[in-house]
Order: C-alpha cells, then sequence, then structure tokens
C-alpha cells in the first residue's frame, strides 16, 4: 500500500516537471517569436525607405528628349533641396495639369504619359521626389509634402488654381489628395489611390507593429473629406497591389464631391492601356 502511495506520487511529481517543462518551452517559443518581431521591426524601421521607393537617379548633367516642346524645371525649396521637373506645353493651353508619380522610375520615363494630357491642349508638369531623377534632399514626409506645396505654389503664379489640375497616381495620390485639401484646384484626379498608406503596408507586413515603425503614413483618408474641389479617382477592378476597396472607402467619405470610374480588368500598372482609360480623362478635361 505505501509504495503504491510512493509510486502514484511519483507520477503526479514527473506529470507536474512534464508540464513545466511544456510551459517553460512554450514560453522560450513565445520570447523567441516576440524578439524576432523587435529585431525585424527595427531593422524595417530603419531600411523602409528601400521597400517604399524605387528611385531612378540621374546625373546632374542629363540630358531629356522628347519630340514635343517642353523644358526643364528646377524648383529651388531651400538650401541643399532642389526638386527638378518636366513642363510640356501647349499654344494656349487651357490648363496645367500637375502630376505625382508613384514610386519608381524618375520623371524620364513617367513623361511618357504626358501625351494623356497635352493632346487635349493642357500643359503638363511633372515632378520628382527628393532622390528620385536629379531632385536632391533627404526624404521625409513633412519635407517631401512641404516640397510639393513650393512647387504648387511657384506654378501658380502663372496658372490660375481655376485652371490648374492635380493628378496623383499610385504613390503620388497622397501627395494630390493633400495638395488639394490646402489648396483650391479646379480638379482632383485619382489614379489607384489608397485609402491609407498603412493599411497597405500591413498587407505585406502583418506581423509587424507597422503603425509605430512605418515612417509614412500618407493620410489620403483623412486629406480626402477636406478636398472642396470635384474629384475623380480611377480605379483598375484587378488592380492586386491595390485594391478598389480603397478608392470604394474614399469615395464613401465624400460621395457628393467624388467620382469613381471602375475600368473593368485593370490592373494596377496597366489602366493606360484600356480605352476606357482615355476616354474618361478626355471627358474631365474637355467636359
Amino acid at each position: 500500500m505505501l509504495l503504491c502511495t510512493h509510486f502514484k506520487a511519483l507520477r503526479e511529481t514527473i506529470s507536474i516537471f512534464k508540464t513545466k517543462t511544456r510551459v517553460n518551452y512554450l514560453l522560450h517559443i513565445i520570447l523567441y517569436i516576440i524578439a524576432g518581431i523587435a529585431v525585424l521591426s527595427v531593422i524595417v524601421y530603419f531600411i523602409q525607405e528601400r521597400f517604399i521607393f524605387k528611385p531612378e537617379k540621374l546625373r546632374q548633367d542629363f540630358q531629356y528628349k522628347y519630340d514635343v516642346p517642353f523644358k526643364e524645371l528646377f524648383f529651388d525649396v531651400e538650401e541643399g533641396v532642389r526638386i527638378n521637373g518636366l513642363h510640356f506645353f501647349v499654344e494656349n493651353p487651357l490648363g496645367l495639369i500637375l502630376y505625382f508619380h508613384g514610386n519608381s522610375r524618375s520623371i524620364k520615363g513617367w513623361a511618357k504619359y504626358a501625351k494623356d494630357f497635352y493632346r487635349y491642349n493642357y500643359d503638363v508638369v511633372l515632378v520628382d521626389y527628393r532622390g528620385f531623377g536629379k531632385s536632391t534632399g533627404k526624404r521625409s514626409e513633412k519635407d517631401m509634402l512641404n516640397d510639393m506645396q513650393f512647387v504648387y505654389d511657384t506654378l501658380a503664379v502663372n496658372y490660375h488654381e481655376n485652371h490648374l489640375i492635380v493628378y496623383g497616381r499610385s504613390l503620388g495620390s497622397g501627395f494630390a489628395a493633400k495638395l488639394a485639401a490646402d489648396n483650391t484646384p479646379r480638379y482632383l484626379i485619382l489614379d489607384a489611390p489608397y485609402y491609407s498608406f498603412r493599411k497597405i503596408i500591413e498587407r505585406f507586413l502583418p506581423i509587424l507593429p507597422v503603425r509605430f515603425i512605418l515612417r509614412y503614413h500618407l493620410r489620403t483618408d483623412k486629406w480626402i473629406p477636406k478636398v472642396n474641389c470635384p474629384t475623380y479617382i480611377l480605379h483598375g477592378t484587378k488592380d492586386w497591389l491595390i485594391p478598389i476597396s480603397n478608392s470604394e472607402k474614399l469615395q464613401a467619405l465624400s460621395p457628393r464631391k467624388i467620382t469613381l470610374i471602375r475600368i473593368p480588368g485593370g490592373k494596377h500598372n496597366n489602366l493606360p492601356t484600356f480605352p476606357e482609360y482615355h476616354n474618361f480623362i478626355r471627358d474631365i478635361l474637355k467636359y
């Protein structure tokens, strides 16, 4: 009887030991996971610009060449910061399109889209963000927004706001929305915009505390309700990178002022290949 009691006690002790061992093992795993996320968060915090921005850098003596009239622009924002731009112009323009491009390349390549606008008798200005093309300066969200306001103010000297249209493509949609919220352009046109830049990043980094480590938030959702001019959003229904639900939510913030134009079958980078895209641009600019 005594032997059975000791044996039972021994089994209970072993069971408790095994349970504690499993708990300790799980705690160690959890601690390793937390430590791994912390280390990865620190790394992402410091190198995030490499993932967000994919600039093409150009030599300062690089010569742009196009078959239509254009001139190169420089906006000297402050000491050490110079924003480079291209101005495609026509005779007796109906107005000016200020075009903010996506997160890759430079205006050297994006300039091919200028024809979508100047063929309707509009001047077009494209600018590069800091670190893109010939533009200089250290990037931050605040500074980049200030740069674009400086560009807008400079152009508004020669183009009345009633004839100034702001166009933002993908990443550029945030800059365009902020300008339209702080100023009074004739129209705001957004091409494949995001509702919240943070939400887009969280889709690709779901395990990281993106809210705290992201240095670029570009709150289109915050700025759109403050835009008073008519706003047009063009978005492909098959856009995987920035799903059309982003534009639907933006429209819901200001349904009376925002017209959402769906491009059936359109993806993130191919809207200009659709006749519907050009037809809508024509209708917006001519009517």
